[in-house]
């Protein structure tokens, strides 16, 4: 149950993206945002449309797009079990 590149509300396109914007026009910039629920939600679906037009949705895709969300895994998996890994690297064992 997806939404469509239609239905997803595209930011203003007049807005400068955030690496185009100076140090001192921050604060505006951040207040132009839509930081509701909604709009937050909107934000990452765009972000989701985007990675997967580019990695995924191509004329001859390959592996890239699912080793990078394996690789993706495996690090978080490696970091959520840090914490239990710490303490059996520290053990000595006889």
């Amino acid at each position: 149950m997806g939404l469509s590149a239609s239905q997803i509300p595209e930011p203003p396109k007049k807005d400068l993206p955030l690496w185009d914007v100076k140090l001192g026009e921050l604060p505006k910039w951040v207040g132009r945002r839509d930081i509701s629920p909604t709009g937050v939600y909107f934000a990452f679906k765009r972000a989701e449309l985007k990675f997967h037009n580019k990695y995924v949705h191509v004329r001859r895709g390959g592996i890239a797009p699912y080793a990078m969300m394996l690789t993706g895994y495996c690090i978080l998996s490696y970091i959520w079990s840090y914490d239990h890994l710490k303490h059996d690297m520290m053990r000595k064992h006889h």
